[in-house]
């Protein structure tokens, strides 16, 4: 059938209808009155959602622009990073520094393991020099579904005083990203994933201590300088074109998250996860990630000895719902159901269904029929008592 397309990846995610019309408006002018009194309540729910009082900035970029507007502002070339690398983005930002002629060392875990934040703190406490100047962490590992103990890791390095870099991609409203509680100075974030948008908007805090290190930060940049952003958004606009209509779009999911509430929105997102997971568990498959850091953005499945690309094309030509492959080694190992933004329990009970009915086709009927959603609808039958 027509339009019946459902996502369940870990981004593009949903879009509330609301939003939709939102963009549907007319564009307006981006030097107008109008747009800049738009832009200050955009920038107000910001700062909400990131929990922050720093500025938070709006970059016509993928999450990955703003993660490298992240590190080319305030990190110079040659300068000691220390990139955690448990997963794909992980890597990415590794390569990225790399890219830009900084030192990097990598402090790897594998893949669908949790970085450990103890060698972070051993490293920090050895280097007496201070000559480690960031610590680059990707929070929610989107390509594993692997959640790391940022808030342990940010404390060691306030303790140590180096930057604080998050990739906060999968993480910012899907779960508790507390950006001045926890000390982090640069905390990068992209609209299709919890904000409930299409891509095109990448987003921005700095604190006044990344700021500081702005200062003597000399590789060059133009259309990510930070500094210029910030020079405009202190009158309520932007130093280039903005995408008009996705800021309108953002004005209303920003809304509709305020009036869900922060606390709601986590537990929503655990309730999600725990449902999840329980259902994959139920169905006799594997979770890739252990229980104990389990992203609420998104769950990667082991279907062994089932290929996992048979199963996302199944449950694609049956059902139209799209699923998340895995990637690189694990390209066709694993699988993977986002859970964040726009999505409810009704969207989980509906992707287990067709998650059963695919399996039985594909021959796996090691479980009992509607152990799956029995097994969803038990955590949500709890959360709701």
């Amino acid at each position: 059938m027509e339009d019946k397309h459902m996502l369940m990846i870990p981004g593009p995610t949903p879009v509330p209808e609301q939003v939709l019309l939102e963009m549907a408006k007319h564009p307006i002018g981006h030097r107008s009155a109008a747009f800049s009194k738009i832009m200050a309540e955009v920038t107000e729910n910001l700062q909400w959602l990131f929990q922050t009082k720093n500025d938070v900035f709006c970059l016509a970029a993928s999450g990955t622009g703003a993660m490298e507007a992240g590190l080319i502002n305030f990190i110079n070339a040659g300068d000691k990073v220390l990139v955690g690398e448990n997963g794909k983005f992980g890597e990415r930002w590794a390569i990225i520094c790399d890219t830009y002629g900084m030192d990097v060392e990598r402090v790897k875990a594998p893949w669908g393991e949790a970085l450990d934040p103890a060698i972070f703190k051993a490293k920090l406490e050895a280097d007496t020099a201070k000559e480690i100047k960031a610590v680059v962490i990707t929070h929610s590992e989107t390509s594993t579904g692997v959640l790391n103990d940022l808030e342990t890791i940010s404390g060691y390095v306030k303790a140590h005083g180096a930057l604080m870099i998050v990739d906060a991609v999968t993480s910012l409203g899907s779960c508790n990203v507390p950006t001045d509680a926890w000390g982090l100075d640069v905390v990068a974030s992209g609209s299709q994933k919890g904000f409930m948008l299409p891509p095109g908007l990448g987003f921005v805090s700095v604190s006044d201590k990344a700021w500081a290190a702005y200062e003597h930060a000399k590789i060059p940049r133009f259309y990510l300088d930070l500094k210029s952003a910030q020079k405009n958004l202190a009158k309520n606009t932007t130093p280039f074109t903005p995408p008009v209509n996705l800021i309108f779009g953002l004005k209303a999911s920003l809304a509709m998250m305020k009036r869900e509430g922060l606390e709601n929105i986590f537990a929503r997102h655990k309730r999600l996860t725990e449902a999840t997971r329980a259902a994959v568990k139920a169905l006799g498959l594997k979770t890739f990630a252990p229980d104990g850091n389990a992203s609420t953005a998104v769950t990667a499945v082991d279907p062994a000895p089932l290929g996992a690309e048979d199963v996302r094309k199944a449950i694609a030509q049956q059902f139209d719902i799209s699923l998340a492959g895995g990637q690189d080694d694990y390209k066709g190992k694993i699988f993977r159901i986002g859970h964040l933004g726009f999505v409810h329990d009704r969207d989980i009970l509906t992707a287990i269904a067709a998650l059963e009915a695919t399996l039985h086709g594909l021959g796996h009927t090691d479980f009992e029929s509607g152990a799956g959603v029995k097994a969803a609808a038990t955590v949500f039958q709890k959360s709701a008592s």
